[in-house]
């Protein structure tokens, strides 16, 4: 009987470890904003080295997937170049959302989706770093989420007010610059552990 209770109380022990990575795991949520068609070379609304942010996020999006953890992608709706661009386009069984507002949590399921989810942290990339990307961020934090967002797997492009035209190089900065605030801020190689 005392072999067969070590037994149980050693296998249990050596199994909690593995329960408890699973568990935790469980708990994060990549999403992937607006990294569409329109705003690659030829788009619409082309951003400053979009190919490069977008090959970022999809080593980003592998580890999920490697790891099975939960994957959303966000789409804005629009009929010209709205698709999903390839190097994040989602698989059978990832959620796509589709919006119509900066913020991907406005009007859509995406909060009712994260917490049917049990998700309390979030990893964010996407287009562009100053809008969609920053709103979702801040709403997720203010939302209660611990997030994170990859600094590279981002991307932007010039801005302009009144006579002032702002480089993308800067307005991409200033944004994560405030973000520190709402999350914490990394590159992709840092997170991989490359």
């Amino acid at each position: 009987m005392k072999i067969h209770l070590i037994f149980s109380l050693l296998l249990l022990t050596s199994l909690s470890p593995s329960l408890i990575s699973q568990e935790q795991k469980d708990k994060t949520a990549l999403i992937i904003i607006d990294i569409q068609e329109f705003y690659y070379p030829g788009g619409s609304s082309e951003l400053f080295e979009p190919e490069a942010a977008g090959k970022k996020a999809r080593q980003v999006l592998e580890r999920f997937r490697e790891n099975g953890d939960l994957v959303i992608h966000v789409r804005h709706n629009a009929a010209k170049g709205g698709d999903i661009h390839k190097d994040v386009a989602p698989i059978e069984g990832e959620k796509v959302i589709s919006k119509d507002q900066v913020n991907s949590f406005r009007d859509t399921d995406l909060l009712a989706y994260l917490k049917e989810n049990n998700i309390t942290d979030l990893v964010l990339v996407g287009m562009q770093t100053n809008m969609c990307l920053e709103a979702a961020t801040r709403a997720g934090a203010d939302y209660g989420f611990k997030c994170t967002v990859i600094e590279d797997a981002c991307a932007t492009k010039d801005q302009k007010f009144g006579d002032h035209l702002v480089k993308a190089k800067d307005v991409h900065y200033v944004a994560l610059a405030t973000l520190r605030a709402y999350a914490k801020i990394t590159n992709t190689e840092t997170y991989l552990g490359k």
